[in-house]
């Protein structure tokens, strides 16, 4: 009987070591990003306005896209505890477990027809994974800011698209989460 005890413990105590080793790490990043979350930037000032905010939902992450008549040129992105109104430097109210503060350095005087609901809300985040929250955040001599909240710090990509016709587009990607860890993303 005390043999199969001391069986039956030894067994019970392999089985608990298997389950406390770490499992083998991916050799690849998921989705295959290896982006981080370090303030992105490029130039300085743009000609031309913003005419459009707009977001979608891929497999990976989540995507904001700030179309711009013209060649944007300047543009940052950055993670920060507040997103503050251009101009007067006010804190805005943005949902999510991190903010992201997205400029463009062109200026805007947007339609009543970019807005959602309350609070300067221009999209609807319902069905998204990743963004909580995309909020107007002003214009203010040729700078432009939106917050964008998302559920927690997660890995983003910054790039520029050229057109439609003369003008580009902002691409802020947001990834649905960080890399398979052991992996350099």
């Amino acid at each position: 009987m005390r043999k199969f005890l001391v069986g039956g413990l030894l067994l019970l105590l392999a089985a608990g070591l298997h389950l406390l080793a770490a499992p083998a790490a991916s050799a690849a990043p998921y989705c295959g990003q290896v982006w981080g979350s370090q303030p992105r930037a490029a130039g300085d000032m743009s000609a031309g306005t913003l005419t459009n905010v707009r977001a979608g939902r891929h497999t990976c992450y989540d995507r904001l896209v700030l179309d711009v008549d013209a060649p944007l040129t300047g543009w940052s992105v950055r993670y920060v505890d507040v997103v503050t109104q251009d101009g007067s430097g006010f804190p805005v109210a943005v949902r999510g477990g991190a903010r992201l503060e997205v400029v463009a350095r062109v200026g805007v005087v947007p339609t009543d027809s970019w807005f959602v609901g309350d609070g300067g809300r221009l999209i609807d985040t319902s069905a998204y994974r990743t963004f909580r929250d995309v909020v107007w955040a002003g214009s203010f001599e040729g700078v432009t800011t939106i917050g964008l909240g998302v559920r927690a710090r997660l890995p983003f990509r910054v790039f520029v698209l050229a057109g439609p016709g003369d003008g580009s587009r902002l691409v802020v990607d947001v990834g649905h989460q960080w890399c398979e860890t052991g992996t350099t993303c």
